[in-house]
């Protein structure tokens, strides 16, 4: 950081992003699992690439991106889970951040589930 003015960038950037994260049920909730099991398998760029997009793609009034803990299936992390208003929650599994872009544009944007990598499609014993 140089200067006071980049701190003020970095706030104002950072708290639209928290407010990003709150709680409305009215909108889209993209739900990353952020336990330490989601973490040490990599959910934390996964939330970044989320949060970013969303912000970047003007979706913001649409879609809030928060967290949450344990999801239970660690074998299956990072997990991103989308709710959506009156429509069957999605479970994706195994995600990175190229992935979330691709949930981004073709999920959230499109309107299409990205069904190779919902837990619908893992092989499940």
């Amino acid at each position: 950081m140089k200067s006071l003015e980049e701190l003020r960038a970095i706030r104002e950037k950072m708290q639209g992003q928290v407010g990003m994260r709150a709680e409305d049920h009215t909108h889209t909730r993209v739900v990353v699992g952020m336990a330490t099991c989601g973490i040490a398998s990599g959910a934390r760029p996964v939330l970044t690439t989320l949060s970013n997009l969303v912000q970047e793609k003007g979706l913001v009034d649409k879609v809030a991106v928060t967290q949450t803990g344990c999801i239970g299936l660690c074998q299956y992390e990072p997990i991103v889970e989308i709710i959506e208003p009156g429509k069957p929650k999605v479970t994706y599994i195994k995600m990175n951040p190229e992935k979330a872009a691709e949930i981004v544009e073709r999920h959230l944007i499109g309107g299409r589930v990205v069904e190779h990598y919902t837990l619908n499609s893992a092989d499940i014993k």
